[in-house]
C-alpha cells in the first residue's frame, strides 16, 4: 500500500481513539475547543477509512480474476481473526466484571450475531452496535467485501459498477424488508463507492496532481470536515466527498511520504489500535482514574503507549501469522491430474 494511505489510516484510526476518550473520560462532555472537535468530529476516521477500503480494495484486485469465494475467504482471513479475539475479550470482562465498562451489555445472540458480522441491537439498548461496539464498522465492511466478491462474476472494467448497483439495491430497497437490518440503510455506505471511483482514476493516471494543488486540495477538505457536525443528514458529502478529496490528496503527494518507515508502521498497526483500544480506555479509565485518582489526561498519556504496544503485538502476531495460516487453509488445493 502507498505509505501516504498508510499515514491517512494512521491518522483514521487515532482520531476515532481520541474520539473515545472524550467518550470515556467526559461523556463527550467538553469545555475546550480542541475536546469539542473530538468529541464531533473524531469519528470522521472512519469515513476515511471506508473510502480508503474502497480505493485499496479497487486497486489490489485490478488485473486479478479470482473465485468469488477465494476473494472473501481472504478478506475474512485477513479482518476476522482480531475482531473475534477482542470480542471475546470483552464479553469476558462484561460477563465477569461488568463494572469496568459499564455502558455496554453482553448476550449470547448477540455474542454469536456480532462473530458473524450481522447487525443486532447491543443488550445495553444503545442502538445497532456489536459487543466490541467498533465492530459495527466491520459490519458495513463485510457487507461491501461480499458484494464485492460477486462482482468478480463480470468483467473487471465492469466490477464497480455493479458493486454500486448492488450496494444501491442493499441500502435502497433490501434493506426495508422485515427480514434484513434497517441498520443497512445507512448511506455511509457510499463512501466504499467513492474509494472505488479514485482507484480507477488512479489507475488511468488521472489522479496526479501537483503537490501546490493537492495541498490546498487537503487543507480545504480538513476545513469542510470540521465545519460539518456527524449528524448531518448527508453525511456521505459533507464527510464522503472530502474524505475522498482528502484520500486523493495524500495519493499525489506520495513522494513526500515513500520510504518513511515510520508511518507504513503506523498503518500497518492502524486496524488493531481500532479494535483494542476500547478495551484499554476503559480498563484505564476504572484502575488508573477511578481507583488510583489520575486524571483523565494523566491516563491517557499511560494508556496511549499501551494501546501501541497492543496493537504492535496483535498485528505481528494475530493479524499476520494467524492471518497467513487461515489464508492458507482456505486456499484452494490443486487437482490432482
Amino acid at each position: 500500500m502507498l505509505v501516504s494511505l498508510q499515514a491517512l489510516r494512521a491518522l483514521a484510526a487515532w482520531l476515532v481513539v481520541f474520539h473515545h476518550f472524550m467518550q470515556v473520560f467526559f461523556d463527550f462532555r467538553a469545555d475546550s475547543l480542541g475536546g469539542r472537535l473530538l468529541s464531533t468530529r473524531g469519528q470522521v476516521g472512519v469515513d476515511i477509512f471506508f473510502v480508503l477500503s474502497g480505493f485499496v480494495i479497487q486497486l489490489s484486485s485490478a488485473g486479478r480474476q479470482v473465485p468469488g469465494l477465494t476473494f472473501l475467504a481472504q478478506r475474512v482471513a485477513r479482518i476476522a481473526p482480531a475482531y473475534w479475539l477482542y470480542t471475546a475479550i470483552t464479553a469476558l470482562i462484561l460477563y465477569a466484571f461488568g463494572n469496568l465498562m459499564p455502558v455496554y451489555g453482553v448476550a449470547l445472540p448477540q455474542l454469536l450475531l456480532s462473530l458473524l458480522f450481522l447487525p443486532s441491537q447491543n443488550p445495553a439498548g444503545f442502538g445497532f452496535y456489536p459487543i466490541l461496539p467498533v465492530g459495527w464498522t466491520l459490519n458495513f465492511e463485510m457487507l461491501f467485501y461480499l458484494l464485492f466478491a460477486l462482482s468478480f462474476a463480470v468483467g473487471e472494467r465492469w466490477r464497480p459498477w455493479l458493486v454500486g448497483a448492488l450496494l444501491a439495491l442493499v441500502s435502497g430497497v433490501l434493506a426495508k424488508a422485515p427480514w434484513l437490518s434497517n441498520f443497512y440503510r445507512d448511506p455511509i455506505v457510499c463512501e466504499f463507492l467513492f474509494g472505488l471511483l479514485l482507484a480507477e482514476l488512479h489507475r488511468r493516471g488521472l489522479l496526479r496532481p501537483r503537490a501546490s494543488v493537492a495541498l490546498p486540495l487537503a487543507l480545504g477538505a480538513v476545513l469542510v470536515l470540521l465545519h460539518f457536525p456527524a449528524e448531518h443528514p448527508w453525511r456521505p458529502l459533507t464527510w464522503g466527498l472530502p474524505s475522498a478529496v482528502l484520500v486523493a490528496a495524500c495519493v499525489a503527494l506520495e513522494p513526500w511520504f515513500a520510504g518513511c518507515r515510520p508511518l507504513k508502521a503506523l498503518g500497518d498497526w492502524s486496524y488493531s489500535v481500532y479494535l483494542v483500544h476500547v478495551i484499554v480506555l476503559w480498563l484505564g479509565s476504572y484502575w488508573l482514574h477511578q481507583r488510583l485518582g489520575l486524571g483523565p489526561y494523566q491516563t491517557l498519556a499511560l494508556c496511549l503507549p499501551a494501546i501501541l504496544l497492543l496493537a504492535w503485538l496483535s498485528y505481528e502476531w494475530v493479524e499476520l501469522r494467524l492471518g497467513r495460516r487461515l489464508k492458507r487453509a482456505w486456499a484452494p488445493r490443486p487437482v490432482p491430474a
